[in-house]
């Protein structure tokens, strides 16, 4: 999701608000937890925040969200201190040059982000890397040479997701989100260049390829809201970090425990799951198309920031069915 805001300075959050936050989350049984932002090496105290997110035998995914423009060597060298069985970098990329990355990170970005992937991969690092990639319509041809680079520095893998747009970015015409055509010429390429398809199976993972090698297997469900706690540096708690919606906001969240916010969200969140369920059941639009059943209506998360409504269908309505209505090759 891409949310500008203003460029006003936001305080970081406290340090042992943080603590006490990551604690809790753990005795609740958390098993996944990452570090965003903003960029979390701003924090004064990201060592120590990781760390404790590490040490937490109940763990099993920390996921450190970065742009990698303030990596160093010391900084690698400090990650490389921390049990690498559950720890992972992801680095968000959006695209394979400075044109593309730089058209919406800003002037330089693009080499500083390389620099520090490198410096990952480098300290061997690459396997615990993902490369985050917001597919727009400028840099949606990136996709193959960012795969290319993705494996010659030995990266996991590359992901994808469409852009979302939020908050001053839905007043910009700059951006935009890829067309059906870009993903149909990409599932083209993905059957008629082996080389691509190899590598693809082996490092990639992007939403029009598997729409496509997945619609004929149903779906039980494709909505991951309420599993998802997410907590902004505003101190709002939302079901999802795709529905940032203030009438789902528990607000104010630094103030109490985290089982005293999940009880007041209760009655916030209720209807969420079968709002979830009608939408399969009552969008029109869905009715169809070739690919309700791997769909579901898609997310509603993405419905709701996009039109303001969790009735409507989502932003990629248009490239998902792209996708379900194309024709095997022959």
């Amino acid at each position: 999701m891409l949310d500008c805001q203003s460029h006003t300075e936001v305080e970081p959050v406290p340090t042992e608000i943080l603590l006490k936050r990551i604690n809790e989350f753990a005795d609740l049984g958390g098993k996944q937890i990452s570090i965003a932002g903003g960029e979390p090496f701003c924090h004064p105290d990201w060592y120590q925040l990781l760390t404790s997110c590490c040490r937490h035998a109940d763990f099993q995914e920390v996921c450190l969200q970065t742009n990698a423009t303030l990596l160093t060597p010391g900084r690698v060298s400090a990650l490389l201190e921390l049990p690498m069985d559950k720890l992972f970098v992801q680095v968000s990329l959006d695209g394979a040059s400075n044109e593309t990355h730089d058209y919406v990170r800003g002037p330089g970005t693009y080499e500083l982000s390389i620099m520090g992937i490198r410096l990952l991969a480098e300290a061997g690092l690459g396997e615990r890397t993902r490369i985050a990639f917001t597919e727009m319509f400028h840099n949606f041809e990136d996709l193959p040479a960012l795969l290319e680079m993705v494996d010659r520095l030995g990266i996991s893998r590359l992901v994808s997701g469409t852009l979302l747009k939020g908050g001053r970015a839905t007043r910009s015409d700059r951006i935009a989100l890829p067309v059906p055509s870009q993903y149909l010429d990409l599932i083209t390429r993905y059957h008629k260049d082996d080389r691509f398809k190899s590598l693809y199976h082996r490092r990639g993972n992007i939403a029009a390829i598997e729409w496509h090698n997945g619609m004929s297997l149903p779906n039980a469900n494709v909505c991951t809201c309420i599993k998802n706690l997410f907590i902004d540096a505003n101190r709002w708690m939302y079901p999802c970090v795709m529905m940032p919606a203030e009438k789902y906001a528990v607000k104010a969240v630094h103030n109490r425990s985290l089982g005293q916010l999940i009880i007041e969200s209760l009655p916030l969140w209720a209807e969420l799951p079968q709002i979830g369920k009608r939408r399969q059941a009552e969008l029109k639009f869905c009715r169809d198309c070739p690919g309700k059943d791997h769909c579901l209506g898609g997310c509603m998360g993405r419905a709701y920031t996009a039109h303001g409504n969790l009735m409507e269908v989502e932003d990629r309505c248009a490239l998902r069915k792209a996708v379900y209505c194309r024709r095997p090759p022959s």
